[in-house]
């Protein structure tokens, strides 16, 4: 039976509220049957297991509860007499554990094992095991099912703990711990959440004060959790080879426990290791060989700072112990392993680092799902376009896991591809729209997409079924704009509503998905507006407008998200959906840094254009690229006069590089051709390539633009990052 997928617990009794009639209400029924049917099961190896309630009144056993069965299989034992000679009725006259042989059920097993859950005033009701092997159950085995039992019986009745059968109070104490430990176990996700369940419920009642996990991985011993060791020793022993360490060598060789009462004894029977044992700060050890899937997977050490002494019973329960420990050890494993590939799948799909641009400087969080593989379908972005202005895109593909953050993968890398097309955000939607209708009915993907344009000091965005962004000015005041956004991607039809915000200069854009704002207490509009307060708080106390340079804008930035993110979701392990948060700094470009001029519609344009970069570019200090800076433009005004159509218009932008655009009526695409040596033209763009940093065009409604970005000289460069003012 595998551990990590338990199986389906079937209720049987009042439909309406299965075990409140049987067992008394305000108990956590359903849970408690569920836990000890399944670690029964997995205990024994077994093919299934059942729970009967005991009516002394009437003589019978009522089966409550089943695991691992078909529902028609165990209707044969649905009501049984206490004189009826099956396992379950044995059990309780006896009052203890039996085991009967054979296929009671018919359904393959190779006997039953049961056993009494006990009450104050006699058996409560039985747990059996239906067994898949010959044989009855060992010893540890058996210690396992009394402490499982004595749990049961106690969470059922609603009363103090009993022991399973004679003996001492400790022993009973321990049982129920066992039992305890059980139910903590089976809600242990990774192995930190192993280790912390040993210790909670196995070091104290043994008096115990140590814990080391180890896992044998290729010959050697790997410690992966310990609790009451210092780190020295701990690096001391981890990575240990196997045949170096003979105790560990006999218990995994011979997949049996072996208890030494004192360091005495320890240098008498591995003298090897006395260097170990020196240095070691406990004086009894427990060395527990944990099985899964019927190998040695690793050992469970238990120890004590005092020699001592093990009764047989202790032996028995802690060799019980690492049986189920290594069940759950192994589980724990696989999903740290897992959760460690989506880790690494989700940094690999968002941006490791966001860009620190001349117009925006960001911070981001992406928060998982609480429960499940921590990967999921949100998405943030921020990427630079021509011109210092920047695109601002965050998503949500519907749900959370491997298939979703796949997708999201791929959505990212399209809008970074349409985004490098410069589309305006309501043709990237279309295309975007398409993308994710083809995926299927069953795929949806919200999404925010800004294009923010430092120049004309406007931020245009389209909205896909997602929260709208919302702005904080640079004297505090936040607002969210009103507006109907479209259907999610994949449900939507084009055209896509376009809308436009004018910006102040230092203001902030802050986006999200709903994960963040919304949740089981609250909705999107209640969520939006405790996100305004949390911003207008916040950006007061993060001094986010008055960064003295772009390190400590960013790190205000960064103190913002962590706000925002505690206040939203204070408890974000319990958290159901995917969460993401994209702040940006936008910075508008100074009316100095900016100079335009229009040029007529014929070959006098190169001239005129030439003549007005040499005077700009010597106001601005940067004579040196004046040169270069015509020869560029003389082609590009070229390209328009032979190729396109006017109206011709120049810009020039001063930033960190130095910027420059031409626009023409024309729709035209320039590209880049292989000119023959033969040939006395078609050159003129491969100059282009050549001379600057890079290149591109983008379309308008009415035209096109052709840029160029060129390097600016080193003492023009070395000003403040990222605010073109200085350049002044």
């Amino acid at each position: 039976m595998s551990d990590a997928e338990p199986p389906e617990l079937l209720l049987f009794g009042s439909p309406a509220a299965p075990g409140e009639d049987a067992w008394g209400e305000g108990a956590p029924v359903t849970e408690t049957l569920d836990l000890v049917l399944h670690h029964a099961t997995t205990c024994l190896d077994g093919l299934g297991a059942l729970v009967h309630r005991h009516d002394p009144a009437a003589g019978r056993l009522r089966l409550v509860a089943a695991s691992g069965l078909a529902r028609a299989g165990v209707g044969e034992w649905a009501d049984l007499p206490d004189e009826q000679d099956v396992a379950p009725a044995h059990a309780v006259r006896r009052g203890a554990f039996v085991c009967v042989a054979g296929d009671s059920l018919g359904i393959g097993a190779a006997g039953t094992a049961a056993i009494p859950l006990p009450g104050a005033d006699g058996p409560v009701g039985v747990l059996s095991v239906l067994t898949a092997g010959p044989g009855e159950p060992d010893e540890a085995q058996r210690s396992l099912l009394h402490a499982l039992a004595a749990w049961a019986g106690a969470r059922l009745s609603g009363g103090a703990a009993t022991s399973p059968g004679p003996g001492p109070v400790a022993g009973a104490k321990r049982s129920v711990r066992m039992g305890e430990l059980t139910a903590a176990l089976a809600e242990a996700v990774t192995s930190h959440d192993v280790v912390q369940a040993v210790a909670e419920f196995v070091l104290p009642p043994f008096g115990a004060d140590g814990l080391v996990f180890q896992m044998l991985e290729g010959g050697r011993l790997k410690v992966v959790g310990a609790a009451g060791y210092p780190q020295e020793f701990l690096s001391l022993v981890d990575g240990i080879p196997l045949a170096a360490h003979a105790s560990f060598h006999d218990v995994v060789r011979t997949r049996t426990p072996r208890f030494i009462e004192s360091t005495a004894e320890a240098f008498r029977r591995y003298p090897a290791l006395r260097h170990v044992h020196e240095v070691s700060p406990k004086e009894a050890w427990a060395f527990l060989p944990m099985m899964a899937s019927g190998r040695v997977i690793g050992l469970c050490v238990v120890s004590f700072s005092e020699p001592r002494s093990f009764s047989d019973e202790e032996r028995t329960l802690l060799t019980a112990l690492s049986g189920l420990v290594g069940q759950s050890l192994e589980r724990a494993r696989l999903y740290d392993l897992e959760h460690a590939r989506a880790q690494e799948l989700q940094r690999g799909l968002l941006p490791r680092t966001l860009p620190r641009l001349p117009a925006a400087s960001a911070a981001a969080r992406y928060l998982p799902a609480g429960r499940g593989e921590e990967v999921g379908g949100d998405w943030y972005d921020v990427i630079p376009l021509s011109a210092d202005r920047v695109a601002m895109v965050i998503g949500d593909v519907m749900g959370h896991g491997i298939t979703e953050a796949a997708i999201m993968g791929r959505l990212r890398t399209a809008v970074r591809t349409l985004a490098d097309l410069e589309m305006p955000p309501d043709e990237l939607f279309s295309r975007l729209n398409d993308l994710v209708s083809e995926l299927g009915e069953d795929f949806y993907a919200t999404c925010l997409y800004a294009i923010f344009d430092p120049v004309a000091r406007t931020c245009t965005y389209c909205l896909a079924g997602h929260p709208p962004p919302v702005v904080v000015h640079p004297d505090g005041t936040v607002h969210s704009p009103e507006g109907t956004p479209d259907p999610p991607l994949g449900a939507a039809s084009p055209p896509f509503a376009t809308h436009q915000l004018h910006l102040p200069d230092e203001s902030l854009v802050v986006l999200c998905t709903d994960g963040l704002i919304e949740s089981a207490t609250r909705d999107i509009d209640q969520g939006l507006a405790q996100l305004r307060q949390i911003l207008s708080q916040g950006t007061a106390h993060t001094a986010c407008f008055e960064a003295a340079d772009e390190d400590d804008d960013v790190r205000c930035l960064e103190e913002l998200c962590d706000r925002v993110v505690s206040a939203l979701l204070p408890d974000q392990g319990q958290t159901n959906d995917d969460a993401g948060l994209l702040v940006v700094h936008t910075r508008c470009a100074a009316a100095r840094d900016v100079a335009s001029c229009s040029l007529p519609d014929d070959p006098r344009a190169a001239g005129q254009a030439r003549e007005y970069i040499r005077k700009q570019l010597d106001t601005w200090g940067l004579g040196d690229l004046a040169l270069t800076t015509e020869l560029l433009v003389s082609e590009l005004v070229g390209n328009v006069v032979r190729h396109a159509k006017g109206p011709i218009r120049l810009r020039l932008l001063r930033s960190r590089s130095l910027i420059c655009e031409l626009y023409d009526g024309s729709l035209t695409t320039p590209r880049i051709r292989h000119a023959s040596y033969t040939d006395e033209g078609g050159r003129g763009l491969q100059l282009i390539a050549a001379l600057s940093r890079r290149w591109g065009a983008r379309y308008l409604q009415d035209g096109k633009c052709i840029w160029t970005e060129q390097d600016l000289p080193l003492a023009h460069a070395s000003g403040e990052p990222g605010r073109t003012s200085v350049l002044a």
